[in-house]
């Protein structure tokens, strides 16, 4: 009775959310490798590599852009190494712009709206609108983790010997087209089982706030670091704009210098409006984790609750910094990558050769009475 319980589930659920996980596995496929991509198909992300001392400050690049586009608001500027160019955002706009970090030459403006993030759209929200996409995905995802579980029971051979060995591991390809469509979904389905699941996973943590809490409980927590406490409002003086500039330029400073430990020349830094009181900026951007630190406006020391290097995190921390990395394979730099390709595209597959599966048996189980009433005539 569980078998049957257990099959009829990875059945419809399977035909519930095939669509959906076809377009997330093919989505994922491509965006495993955009930043790879784009700077072999672009001549303004990669440049030549100087030193250090030669990268120009925040305020420089601030200026830059805006003798270009005087009328836009610039709202950060993205370090990425030394080789890389700085990409700087801008508020209220579809635009990027890319500036050499040692002339403050703007070398590319261009628009965000790309093929890539035409794949980022469908992957995150099936193109739909956010509220909504952004539900179907999640429950999307969490049905794939349930046909998960019930493909491996139905996977898991009755009896360990050499023909159940040979049936669940490989694939026949002198076979006909069936049994070898039996095969790609049997076999590829259990390679891939392990990373899917962490995709799975991963993906549920960013969908369900109440499994992000879960996880955070079941693996003991956050670390107990007391608050910095923010300066008092009264001694806070409203600043002009050159100021500012001076101040996105000392964090830059503070914080390749004092509190940088992976990558250090790749830093985000915030240029602070009239009315922000902290400035956000970020550090250790390393195999797909980060650092997020927020400064007061007014004393450049940290404020909220600091967050330290990534080797330092506990078990809670760790896994909740590292779970974009995780998802996406950006943990293990190009070896994790390749790996989340295939285990992305078979995880697309998955619905399609599940559909012939299930097709072809309906298709017999159609045919069947209509042999046996002829035989009785």
């Amino acid at each position: 009775m569980l078998s049957k319980i257990n099959a009829w589930l990875h059945l419809w659920l399977g035909l519930a959310a095939g669509i959906p996980v076809i377009i997330l596995g093919i989505t994922g496929c491509v965006l495993v490798f955009e930043h790879d991509i784009k700077e072999l198909t672009t001549d303004y992300i990669h440049i030549e590599s100087r030193t250090t001392e030669e990268q120009l400050p925040p305020s420089a690049i601030y200026k830059s852009v805006k003798s270009v586009l005087p009328d836009k608001d610039i709202a950060s500027s993205w370090y990425n190494g030394l080789d890389k160019s700085v990409k700087v955002s801008l508020d209220h706009s579809d635009s990027l712009v890319y500036v050499n970090p040692y002339t403050a030459e703007v070398l590319a403006i261009v628009d965000h709206e790309d093929f890539f993030h035409f794949m980022d759209e469908g992957h995150r929200h099936l193109w739909m609108p956010v509220k909504i996409g952004r539900q179907v995905v999640g429950w999307s995802t969490f049905i794939f983790f349930i046909l998960l579980i019930t493909g491996l029971i139905l996977w898991w051979p009755k009896k360990w010997n050499k023909r159940s060995r040979e049936q669940s591991f490989t694939i026949k390809w002198k076979a006909k087209f069936k049994r070898i469509n039996y095969d790609l979904h049997n076999v590829l389905g259990f390679y891939s089982l392990t990373i899917a699941l962490v995709m799975c996973l991963t993906g549920l943590i960013m969908s369900f706030p109440w499994i992000r809490s879960s996880v955070v409980w079941l693996t003991g927590g956050y670390p107990n670091r007391p608050k910095i406490e923010k300066t008092n409002e009264e001694e806070q003086i409203d600043r002009p704009l050159n100021d500012a500039l001076r101040v996105a330029d000392q964090i830059w400073y503070k914080v390749r210098y004092e509190y940088a430990k992976y990558n250090k020349e790749a830093v985000i830094v915030h240029y602070p409006e009239r009315e922000d009181k902290t400035v956000y900026a970020c550090t250790d951007m390393e195999g797909g984790t980060w650092r997020d630190l927020n400064f007061d406006r007014y004393t450049l020391e940290l404020t909220g609750r600091k967050q330290g290097p990534i080797d330092e995190a506990n078990t809670t921390e760790w896994l909740m910094r590292s779970n974009y990395a995780l998802h996406t394979g950006f943990i293990g730099g190009m070896t994790t990558k390749i790996i989340y390709f295939i285990a992305s595209l078979v995880c697309a597959t998955l619905p399609i050769t599940g559909f012939y599966i299930w097709w072809g048996k309906k298709r017999k189980a159609i045919k069947k009475p209509k042999r046996t009433q002829l035989a009785t005539t």
